[in-house]
């Protein structure tokens, strides 16, 4: 673990963690997510299923069969397992909670793609608006499969965002958080996009506002996602978020 990360993480609500995945790990994630990809493997998401801006207004539709993300990344391929459960990793969350850490199977658990032609952008939005958990406190970890910058749509963060309040109508019916707002555009004003170098990772609080624009580029961008919580901050019963047993974050 490096000196300060979980301070940064603390106070801006995200850090980038650099060379998080080695080489020779991120040709065999690369090699797995793309034949999935190709295969179209299920479970999977669809961009025209999400209707975000930029998408295709059905599945019928020109580019409806794009894929947003493939499903359940934990129980697709051992290579995905091991590195939700990596245990520089593991170690990391157990400094940042204090206590064990269990994986969320429910919340993201995936491997995120933007597709250059009809891959969506997602609006402003914490992504606690659809979770339910006994405490606000959840951390996600994005690795990048491939460099990600903006004009491949990479993540953009409200640094501090995560220890700001904000009263429910300055979101939408859908809980993003609305940019024809004169107080909210002030926010966004500080806005940052890290660029991710492959193999990096970004840790973000579940509170932080961030957002990811579309992809300009050529290629499809692969990124692989995993939430995680202390064993105290349990998912509330009868809840999306109880839906799937979790996964306890144990060294081999």
């Amino acid at each position: 673990m490096r000196t300060g990360e979980i301070e940064t993480l603390r106070d801006r609500g995200f850090v980038v963690v650099p060379r998080c995945v080695p080489a020779d790990a991120l040709v065999k994630l690369n090699e797995v997510a793309r034949a999935q990809l190709a295969a179209c493997a299920a479970p999977v998401e669809f961009e025209a299923d999400l209707k975000y801006p930029g998408a295709p207004q059905s599945r019928a539709a020109a580019g409806g069969e794009t894929v947003r993300r493939l499903l359940d990344a934990y129980g697709r391929d051992p290579v995905f397992a091991r590195w939700a459960a990596a245990p520089g990793l593991c170690d990391w969350m157990a400094a940042y909670f204090g206590e064990p850490v269990l994986m969320s199977r429910v919340h993201h658990n995936c491997v995120m793609t933007k597709h250059p032609r009809y891959g969506s952008l997602t609006n402003w939005h914490r992504d606690l608006r659809y979770w339910s958990f006994e405490r606000e406190d959840l951390v996600s970890v994005w690795f990048a499969l491939g460099t990600e910058e903006v004009d491949n749509g990479a993540l953009w963060f409200v640094p501090g965002s995560h220890r700001m309040e904000f009263a429910a109508e300055r979101f939408d019916a859908a809980k993003f958080f609305r940019t024809d707002r004169a107080d909210n555009a002030e926010v966004i004003r500080t806005t940052e996009s890290p660029r991710l170098a492959p193999g990096d990772a970004v840790y973000f609080h579940c509170n932080t506002l961030h957002s990811a624009g579309r992809n300009r580029s050529d290629a499809v961008k692969f990124s692989l996602v995993y939430t995680y919580h202390g064993r105290s901050n349990a998912p509330q019963a009868g809840t999306r978020s109880a839906a799937k047993p979790e996964v306890e974050m144990r060294h081999p």
